[in-house]
Protein backbone atom coordinates (compact mmCIF):
# COMPACT_ATOMS: atom_id res chain seq x y z
CA UNK A 1 0.00 0.00 0.00
CA UNK A 2 1.09 3.66 -0.98
CA UNK A 3 -0.19 6.19 1.59
CA UNK A 4 -0.17 10.11 -0.01
CA UNK A 5 -0.94 13.07 1.63
CA UNK A 6 -1.43 16.72 1.86
CA UNK A 7 0.11 18.75 4.97
CA UNK A 8 -4.31 19.96 5.18
CA UNK A 9 -4.99 16.09 6.07
CA UNK A 10 -6.52 15.30 2.69
CA UNK A 11 -5.11 11.98 2.20
CA UNK A 12 -5.40 8.70 -0.25
CA UNK A 13 -3.94 4.86 -0.61
CA UNK A 14 -2.88 3.45 -3.81
CA UNK A 15 -2.43 -0.57 -3.91
CA UNK A 16 -0.48 -1.70 -6.32
CA UNK A 17 -2.83 -4.51 -7.14
CA UNK A 18 -4.97 -2.75 -9.85
CA UNK A 19 -3.32 0.00 -9.58
CA UNK A 20 -6.38 0.88 -7.21
CA UNK A 21 -7.00 3.94 -5.31
CA UNK A 22 -8.54 2.17 -2.32
CA UNK A 23 -9.80 5.30 0.00
CA UNK A 24 -9.77 9.38 -0.73
CA UNK A 25 -10.29 11.41 2.42
CA UNK A 26 -11.74 14.67 1.75
CA UNK A 27 -13.09 17.16 4.08
CA UNK A 28 -17.15 18.60 4.86
CA UNK A 29 -18.05 22.23 5.47
CA UNK A 30 -17.23 21.72 8.80
CA UNK A 31 -13.83 20.63 8.23
CA UNK A 32 -14.47 16.62 8.82
CA UNK A 33 -12.52 13.99 7.00
CA UNK A 34 -14.30 11.21 5.27
CA UNK A 35 -13.16 8.48 3.27
CA UNK A 36 -15.43 8.78 -0.14
CA UNK A 37 -14.83 5.69 -2.10
CA UNK A 38 -16.79 2.15 -1.41
CA UNK A 39 -13.93 -0.40 -1.36
CA UNK A 40 -13.39 -4.04 -0.05
CA UNK A 41 -13.76 -4.59 3.78
CA UNK A 42 -9.58 -5.87 3.05
CA UNK A 43 -8.32 -4.20 0.08
CA UNK A 44 -7.46 -7.13 -3.36
CA UNK A 45 -9.74 -9.40 -1.64
CA UNK A 46 -13.34 -10.29 -2.02
CA UNK A 47 -15.34 -10.07 -5.28
CA UNK A 48 -14.26 -8.81 -8.51
CA UNK A 49 -16.61 -5.14 -8.39
CA UNK A 50 -13.52 -2.89 -9.52
CA UNK A 51 -13.71 -0.54 -6.67
CA UNK A 52 -11.16 2.03 -7.61
CA UNK A 53 -9.49 -0.11 -9.69
CA UNK A 54 -7.59 0.79 -13.17
CA UNK A 55 -9.46 -0.68 -15.61
CA UNK A 56 -8.22 -1.87 -18.94
CA UNK A 57 -7.01 -2.94 -21.90
CA UNK A 58 -10.26 -1.74 -23.14
CA UNK A 59 -12.56 -0.32 -20.49
CA UNK A 60 -15.95 -0.55 -21.16
CA UNK A 61 -17.94 -3.60 -23.28
CA UNK A 62 -16.58 -5.21 -26.51
CA UNK A 63 -19.33 -6.92 -27.97
CA UNK A 64 -19.10 -10.24 -28.88
CA UNK A 65 -15.54 -10.09 -27.74
CA UNK A 66 -14.22 -9.07 -31.06
CA UNK A 67 -13.33 -6.95 -33.43
CA UNK A 68 -11.40 -6.72 -36.38
CA UNK A 69 -8.37 -4.37 -36.85
CA UNK A 70 -6.41 -3.61 -40.06
CA UNK A 71 -8.39 -6.48 -41.81
CA UNK A 72 -7.27 -8.94 -39.25
CA UNK A 73 -10.20 -10.57 -36.61
CA UNK A 74 -8.97 -10.55 -33.58
CA UNK A 75 -11.29 -12.74 -30.46
CA UNK A 76 -10.90 -11.64 -26.82
CA UNK A 77 -11.61 -13.82 -23.88
CA UNK A 78 -15.35 -13.24 -22.79
CA UNK A 79 -16.85 -12.35 -19.03
CA UNK A 80 -19.60 -10.73 -19.67
CA UNK A 81 -22.10 -13.14 -21.48
CA UNK A 82 -20.61 -13.37 -24.58
CA UNK A 83 -18.82 -9.94 -24.21
CA UNK A 84 -15.52 -8.42 -22.89
CA UNK A 85 -15.76 -6.03 -20.44
CA UNK A 86 -13.48 -4.07 -18.62
CA UNK A 87 -10.50 -5.86 -20.32
CA UNK A 88 -11.50 -9.70 -19.91
CA UNK A 89 -11.10 -11.70 -16.92
CA UNK A 90 -7.85 -11.18 -16.21
CA UNK A 91 -8.25 -7.35 -16.91
CA UNK A 92 -5.72 -4.61 -15.62
CA UNK A 93 -7.21 -4.66 -12.48
CA UNK A 94 -6.51 -7.94 -11.50
CA UNK A 95 -2.61 -6.98 -12.07
CA UNK A 96 -0.09 -6.50 -9.56
CA UNK A 97 1.63 -3.55 -11.27
CA UNK A 98 5.04 -2.43 -10.59
CA UNK A 99 5.58 0.62 -7.92
CA UNK A 100 8.12 2.80 -10.10
CA UNK A 101 8.05 6.24 -8.20
CA UNK A 102 6.16 7.25 -5.15
CA UNK A 103 6.78 10.49 -3.03
CA UNK A 104 4.45 12.00 0.19
CA UNK A 105 1.96 13.28 -2.47
CA UNK A 106 1.91 11.27 -5.51
CA UNK A 107 2.75 7.77 -6.92
CA UNK A 108 3.59 6.11 -10.79
CA UNK A 109 2.71 2.72 -11.45
CA UNK A 110 3.69 0.25 -14.28
CA UNK A 111 2.51 -2.53 -16.00
CA UNK A 112 4.05 -4.82 -19.27
CA UNK A 113 0.75 -6.56 -21.14
CA UNK A 114 1.60 -9.11 -23.63
CA UNK A 115 1.15 -9.59 -26.90
CA UNK A 116 -2.24 -11.18 -27.00
CA UNK A 117 -3.04 -10.91 -23.19
CA UNK A 118 -6.78 -11.32 -23.16
CA UNK A 119 -7.12 -11.84 -27.22
CA UNK A 120 -5.30 -8.20 -27.23
CA UNK A 121 -2.73 -7.69 -29.80
CA UNK A 122 0.51 -6.04 -29.53
CA UNK A 123 2.69 -5.51 -26.25
CA UNK A 124 1.55 -2.77 -24.33
CA UNK A 125 3.54 -1.06 -21.86
CA UNK A 126 0.90 1.02 -19.82
CA UNK A 127 1.27 3.55 -16.29
CA UNK A 128 -0.54 5.22 -14.00
CA UNK A 129 0.35 8.38 -11.75
CA UNK A 130 -1.49 9.71 -9.11
CA UNK A 131 -0.60 12.97 -7.60
CA UNK A 132 -2.45 14.64 -4.84
CA UNK A 133 -2.12 18.70 -4.23
CA UNK A 134 -3.98 21.69 -3.34
CA UNK A 135 -4.63 25.36 -2.65
CA UNK A 136 -6.72 28.15 -1.51
CA UNK A 137 -9.52 26.50 -3.97
CA UNK A 138 -9.41 23.47 -2.66
CA UNK A 139 -7.65 20.16 -3.79
CA UNK A 140 -7.65 17.63 -6.51
CA UNK A 141 -6.53 14.05 -7.56
CA UNK A 142 -4.48 14.11 -10.58
CA UNK A 143 -4.38 10.34 -12.77
CA UNK A 144 -2.64 10.32 -15.66
CA UNK A 145 -2.69 6.98 -18.11
CA UNK A 146 -0.26 6.47 -20.65
CA UNK A 147 0.43 3.72 -23.01
CA UNK A 148 2.83 2.70 -26.02
CA UNK A 149 2.77 -0.72 -27.74
CA UNK A 150 4.70 -2.73 -30.73
CA UNK A 151 1.45 -3.05 -32.59
CA UNK A 152 -2.15 -1.71 -33.38
CA UNK A 153 -4.61 -2.29 -30.50
CA UNK A 154 -7.60 -0.94 -29.01
CA UNK A 155 -6.79 0.85 -25.75
CA UNK A 156 -9.04 3.11 -23.11
CA UNK A 157 -7.91 3.07 -19.42
CA UNK A 158 -9.85 4.66 -16.90
CA UNK A 159 -10.38 4.70 -13.05
CA UNK A 160 -13.32 2.88 -11.56
CA UNK A 161 -14.09 4.47 -7.96
CA UNK A 162 -17.37 4.51 -6.66
CA UNK A 163 -17.97 7.43 -4.96
CA UNK A 164 -20.34 8.67 -2.52
CA UNK A 165 -19.70 12.12 -0.98
CA UNK A 166 -21.70 11.52 2.06
CA UNK A 167 -18.99 9.15 3.45
CA UNK A 168 -18.43 5.36 2.62
CA UNK A 169 -17.27 3.85 5.80
CA UNK A 170 -20.41 4.40 8.33
CA UNK A 171 -23.39 2.48 8.04
CA UNK A 172 -25.69 4.84 9.85
CA UNK A 173 -25.14 7.44 7.74
CA UNK A 174 -24.88 6.14 4.23
CA UNK A 175 -27.83 6.67 2.44
CA UNK A 176 -26.85 6.06 -1.20
CA UNK A 177 -26.28 8.94 -3.74
CA UNK A 178 -30.17 9.81 -4.56
CA UNK A 179 -29.50 12.63 -2.38
CA UNK A 180 -26.36 14.16 -5.23
CA UNK A 181 -27.26 16.21 -7.79
CA UNK A 182 -25.25 15.47 -10.98
CA UNK A 183 -24.51 17.63 -14.05
CA UNK A 184 -22.93 16.44 -17.06
CA UNK A 185 -21.63 18.42 -19.87
CA UNK A 186 -23.10 16.10 -22.31
CA UNK A 187 -26.17 17.17 -24.86
CA UNK A 188 -25.78 13.07 -26.25
CA UNK A 189 -25.68 9.75 -24.75
CA UNK A 190 -25.09 6.01 -26.10
CA UNK A 191 -28.31 4.23 -25.72
CA UNK A 192 -27.92 0.47 -24.54
CA UNK A 193 -29.54 -3.09 -24.84
CA UNK A 194 -30.09 -5.51 -22.03
CA UNK A 195 -26.30 -6.54 -22.24
CA UNK A 196 -25.43 -2.68 -22.10
CA UNK A 197 -23.79 -2.97 -25.77
CA UNK A 198 -24.88 -0.11 -27.96
CA UNK A 199 -27.89 0.31 -30.11
CA UNK A 200 -27.17 1.02 -34.06
CA UNK A 201 -28.93 4.84 -33.36
CA UNK A 202 -26.12 5.44 -31.01
CA UNK A 203 -25.54 8.22 -29.83
CA UNK A 204 -28.83 10.23 -29.28
CA UNK A 205 -30.10 13.36 -27.82
CA UNK A 206 -30.45 13.73 -23.73
CA UNK A 207 -33.34 16.49 -23.91
CA UNK A 208 -36.39 15.15 -23.08
CA UNK A 209 -34.99 12.44 -21.46
CA UNK A 210 -33.57 11.18 -18.01
CA UNK A 211 -30.28 11.60 -19.23
CA UNK A 212 -30.19 15.31 -19.82
CA UNK A 213 -27.94 16.54 -16.64
CA UNK A 214 -26.74 19.49 -18.43
CA UNK A 215 -28.11 21.05 -15.57
CA UNK A 216 -27.76 19.42 -11.96
CA UNK A 217 -30.41 17.51 -10.86
CA UNK A 218 -30.69 14.80 -8.27
CA UNK A 219 -30.24 11.52 -9.48
CA UNK A 220 -32.61 9.70 -7.29
CA UNK A 221 -35.23 12.08 -9.53
CA UNK A 222 -33.67 10.18 -12.87
CA UNK A 223 -32.87 6.25 -11.84
CA UNK A 224 -36.35 6.03 -10.96
CA UNK A 225 -37.98 7.21 -14.14
CA UNK A 226 -39.59 4.06 -15.72
CA UNK A 227 -37.42 4.99 -19.29
CA UNK A 228 -36.88 2.22 -21.53
CA UNK A 229 -33.40 3.07 -21.34
CA UNK A 230 -33.16 3.27 -16.91
CA UNK A 231 -35.14 -0.37 -17.36
CA UNK A 232 -32.47 -1.84 -19.63
CA UNK A 233 -30.41 -1.80 -16.96
CA UNK A 234 -31.32 -1.16 -14.00
CA UNK A 235 -30.84 2.35 -13.78
CA UNK A 236 -28.02 4.31 -15.24
CA UNK A 237 -24.82 2.40 -16.77
CA UNK A 238 -24.58 4.88 -19.87
CA UNK A 239 -21.79 6.25 -21.95
CA UNK A 240 -22.59 10.32 -22.05
CA UNK A 241 -21.17 11.94 -25.34
CA UNK A 242 -19.06 14.52 -23.78
CA UNK A 243 -19.42 18.23 -25.47
CA UNK A 244 -16.38 20.04 -26.58
CA UNK A 245 -12.22 18.97 -26.70
CA UNK A 246 -9.26 18.93 -25.10
CA UNK A 247 -8.91 18.70 -21.18
CA UNK A 248 -12.45 20.12 -19.60
CA UNK A 249 -14.41 19.54 -16.70
CA UNK A 250 -17.12 16.66 -17.58
CA UNK A 251 -19.25 16.10 -14.55
CA UNK A 252 -19.93 18.04 -11.02
CA UNK A 253 -21.27 15.73 -8.38
CA UNK A 254 -23.01 17.39 -5.58
CA UNK A 255 -24.15 16.76 -2.11
CA UNK A 256 -25.77 19.71 0.03
CA UNK A 257 -25.94 17.69 3.25
CA UNK A 258 -22.06 17.70 3.57
CA UNK A 259 -21.39 20.39 1.20
CA UNK A 260 -18.52 18.45 -0.39
CA UNK A 261 -18.33 18.93 -4.34
CA UNK A 262 -16.55 16.85 -7.17
CA UNK A 263 -15.51 17.82 -10.61
CA UNK A 264 -14.40 15.43 -12.82
CA UNK A 265 -11.91 16.35 -15.69
CA UNK A 266 -11.22 14.32 -18.33
CA UNK A 267 -9.49 14.84 -22.16
CA UNK A 268 -11.59 11.64 -23.22
CA UNK A 269 -14.74 11.81 -25.54
CA UNK A 270 -16.70 9.63 -23.37
CA UNK A 271 -17.95 9.44 -19.65
CA UNK A 272 -19.47 6.43 -18.53
CA UNK A 273 -22.19 7.13 -16.19
CA UNK A 274 -22.75 4.06 -13.25
CA UNK A 275 -25.54 4.35 -10.75
CA UNK A 276 -24.45 1.01 -8.51
CA UNK A 277 -26.76 -0.74 -10.44
CA UNK A 278 -25.66 -4.55 -9.46
CA UNK A 279 -24.71 -3.43 -5.84
CA UNK A 280 -27.31 -5.76 -4.19
CA UNK A 281 -26.23 -6.07 -0.48
CA UNK A 282 -24.85 -9.13 -0.07
CA UNK A 283 -21.08 -7.41 -0.49
CA UNK A 284 -19.34 -6.43 2.81
CA UNK A 285 -17.39 -3.25 2.11
CA UNK A 286 -14.87 -1.08 4.47
CA UNK A 287 -15.84 -1.78 7.96
CA UNK A 288 -17.95 -4.22 7.59
CA UNK A 289 -20.92 -1.61 5.47
CA UNK A 290 -23.30 -3.57 3.01
CA UNK A 291 -22.73 -2.23 -0.50
CA UNK A 292 -26.53 -2.00 -1.81
CA UNK A 293 -28.06 -0.53 -4.84
CA UNK A 294 -27.36 2.99 -5.14
CA UNK A 295 -24.57 3.32 -2.40
CA UNK A 296 -22.25 4.76 -4.94
CA UNK A 297 -21.87 6.35 -8.52
CA UNK A 298 -18.97 5.47 -10.92
CA UNK A 299 -17.60 8.81 -13.37
CA UNK A 300 -15.51 6.93 -15.47
CA UNK A 301 -13.85 8.92 -18.70
CA UNK A 302 -12.78 6.98 -21.53
CA UNK A 303 -13.25 6.02 -25.32
CA UNK A 304 -17.18 5.02 -26.10
CA UNK A 305 -18.23 1.65 -25.33
CA UNK A 306 -17.72 -1.44 -28.23
CA UNK A 307 -15.21 1.81 -30.71
CA UNK A 308 -13.21 -0.90 -32.00
CA UNK A 309 -16.71 -2.09 -33.79
CA UNK A 310 -17.98 1.07 -34.48
CA UNK A 311 -16.52 3.17 -37.01
CA UNK A 312 -18.80 5.77 -36.68
CA UNK A 313 -17.51 6.28 -33.14
CA UNK A 314 -14.24 8.39 -31.79
CA UNK A 315 -11.28 6.21 -32.83
CA UNK A 316 -9.83 3.98 -29.87
CA UNK A 317 -7.06 2.36 -32.00
CA UNK A 318 -3.30 2.96 -30.57
CA UNK A 319 -0.66 2.19 -32.94
CA UNK A 320 3.28 2.01 -32.40
CA UNK A 321 5.10 5.22 -32.95
CA UNK A 322 2.21 6.94 -30.43
CA UNK A 323 1.57 7.30 -26.75
CA UNK A 324 -1.82 7.22 -25.18
CA UNK A 325 -2.41 9.75 -23.08
CA UNK A 326 -5.38 10.35 -20.50
CA UNK A 327 -5.57 13.19 -18.10
CA UNK A 328 -8.31 12.87 -15.40
CA UNK A 329 -8.53 14.68 -12.37
CA UNK A 330 -11.05 14.92 -9.55
CA UNK A 331 -11.56 18.32 -8.13
CA UNK A 332 -12.29 19.04 -4.63
CA UNK A 333 -13.36 23.09 -4.73
CA UNK A 334 -13.48 24.31 -0.86
CA UNK A 335 -16.53 23.24 1.03
CA UNK A 336 -19.14 25.94 1.78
Amino acid sequence: MISLALPSGIRATVDARGATLVDLWVPDREGRLDDILLGHEVPGQGPRMFYGSTVGRYANRIAGAAFTLDGQAHRLAANDGPNCLHGGPEGFDARDWQVVGPDEASVTLRLVSPDGDQGFPGRLTAQVAYALSEDDAGARLDITMTATTDRATPVSLTNHAYVNLGGARDAARLRGVGDHRLSVAASRFVPVDSAAIPLAEAPVAVEGTPFDFRHPARIGDRVRVGHPQLLAVRGIDHCFCLDGEGFRQAARLEHPETGRVMAVWTDQPGLQVYSGNWLDGTHRGKDGVACRMGDAICLEPGAWPDAPNRPDFPPAILRPGERYLHRMALVFPTPR
